[in-house]
């Protein structure tokens, strides 16, 4: 009898499985792990565009400004990690899709109203949000991250 970690980690079998998980990969989760490296992507961007800001300007209150730039990057941080959970395929990260979606979302509708409304910006955002929920509800997409077996519990 072999356990699981009697087999080492170079092992063919362990190989020949990543290689049969990547070939059959659909295009709609390949699909939404681009919607959500663009938005990682987009709020390491605005993180960055915060710290330099931070050092250029002098910000109201320092403290909101600190932050809102730590948050902003622990959201970049957050979506990359779910962007590499869709792309392996683990169950918890539909939940966590949805979760990104509605806080961008909620960005994105708040960018169209207040004292100096953004349509440009709030249309920027609401456009991967709407991709990206339509995607997660694709049956291929549903179907690749449902299964629990197997699943490596650690990143």
């Amino acid at each position: 009898m072999v356990f699981a970690w009697d087999v080492a980690v170079n092992d063919a079998r362990n190989l020949d499985e990543d290689q049969t998980k990547r070939s059959t990969r659909h295009p709609a989760v390949t699909a939404l792990v681009v919607v959500l490296a663009v938005e990682a992507a987009g709020l390491a961007a605005a993180a960055v565009y915060f710290v330099v800001e931070l050092l250029v300007a002098t910000p109201t209150s320092v403290a909101s400004a600190v932050g809102i730039t730590v948050i902003i990057a622990a959201g970049a941080i957050w979506v990359a990690f779910i962007a590499a959970g869709v792309l392996r395929a683990q169950a918890w990260t539909r939940a966590a899709v949805v979760v990104v979606q509605v806080l961008i979302g909620a960005v994105a509708i708040g960018s169209f109203q207040g004292p100096t409304p953004r349509p440009d910006l709030g249309v920027l955002l609401l456009v991967p949000v709407v991709v990206a929920l339509v995607l997660l509800f694709q049956k291929p997409v549903l179907a690749a991250t449902t299964g629990r077996d197997n699943e490596q519990r650690t990143f």
